[in-house]
């Protein structure tokens, strides 16, 4: 199985790095400077599982279409970076292509699907904190490493994600091959979106939002209005899911935030959008009282409009 990993940071850098290390076919689609970094350092990853160092094969996009086609390409970029990525790794895409993201969210499923057909794109989502140090080197910043895939048409054939987890079943990290891959990625969205929006509202942790007057409530609000979109797609959250959610975000003194957090205090581009704007989008499609993503929604777009704006001299 030809694997194609786009990126080399801290999900895309991570997974493809594990599965090198377990004697995979991997090969990283990285950009010039980069790529040149890697060939003669190789990829390092830094983990709480032990750090290791090891080479990796990598091209760049003049010589993604002399490399050819790939059985597997697995995507992890931010969802404001899409549209460069779908244009990265059309010349690897063929018919027997197999393309995966793990993005967060929904929405980029109708941009692949519409760029290399429906039955070529799988349904997924990962659980890992990963990212890029300034180094190069890949930063695993606790044990939790998991893929979760699937076919999104439940009578779709298996053979292809069979194959997939087999060899997935090789490489140090937690995989599932899901029966129901959009349920899975249903949930994740719902808490996902809820964690984001409160903690990017209030800038503040799961913790100091429910040590407030108000914040546990207003948590357990934007949960449930969340969990109303779901189910209005027909996808209501099960109840263990809903349990171990409500917890995360009403757990006293929780550290928890969420990265788009960590990415609007550190002055970086947000995946408003395509997290909280698709929820808030999806809610009004279905007649849901969205009030509180309003809210949050709107901070975040004018996080952006300041982001955008000339700083004065």
């Amino acid at each position: 199985m030809r694997i194609l990993v786009l990126g080399a940071g801290g999900t895309g850098g991570y997974f493809g790095g594990r599965l090198t290390q377990a004697g995979a076919d991997v090969t990283f689609l990285v950009r010039p400077t980069r790529a040149a970094r890697l060939r003669e350092h190789g990829l390092e990853i830094r983990s709480p599982l032990g750090d290791v160092r090891f080479p990796i094969q990598v091209i760049t996009a003049g010589e993604a279409a002399a490399w050819g086609h790939a059985d597997l390409v697995l995507l992890s970029c931010k969802a404001y970076d899409l549209d460069d990525a779908i244009a990265a790794i059309r010349p690897v895409v063929g018919a027997r292509t197999a393309v995966l993201p793990v993005l967060n969210g929904l929405s980029h499923l109708d941009r692949l699907d519409a760029a290399f057909g429906a039955a070529r794109v799988l349904g997924g989502l990962c659980h890992i904190s990963a990212a890029s140090a300034p180094d190069g080197a890949v930063l695993h910043l606790n044990p939790l490493h998991s893929i979760t895939f699937g076919e999104r048409d439940p009578a779709a054939p298996r053979e292809r994600t069979q194959a997939i987890r087999d060899r997935f079943a090789t490489a140090r990290f937690d995989s599932v091959l899901a029966d129901n891959v959009l349920q899975d990625m249903w949930e994740k969205f719902v808490f996902i979106t809820s964690l984001a929006s409160m903690t990017c509202l209030m800038r503040a942790s799961v913790g100091e939002i429910v040590a407030t007057d108000e914040g546990r409530a207003l948590n357990e609000a934007m949960y449930a209005m969340c969990e109303a979109v779901s189910t209005a797609a027909g996808y209501p959250v099960r109840p263990q899911a809903h349990t171990r959610g409500l917890e995360f975000l009403t757990k006293a003194g929780s550290p928890m935030t969420a990265s788009m957090l960590r990415d609007l205090e550190g002055g970086g581009r947000v995946e408003a959008d395509h997290i909280v704007g698709d929820m808030l989008r999806r809610g009004r499609a279905a007649g849901v009282d969205v009030w509180l993503l309003r809210v949050a929604f709107a901070h975040l777009q004018a996080y952006q409009q300041r982001l955008g704006r000339p700083k004065a001299s």
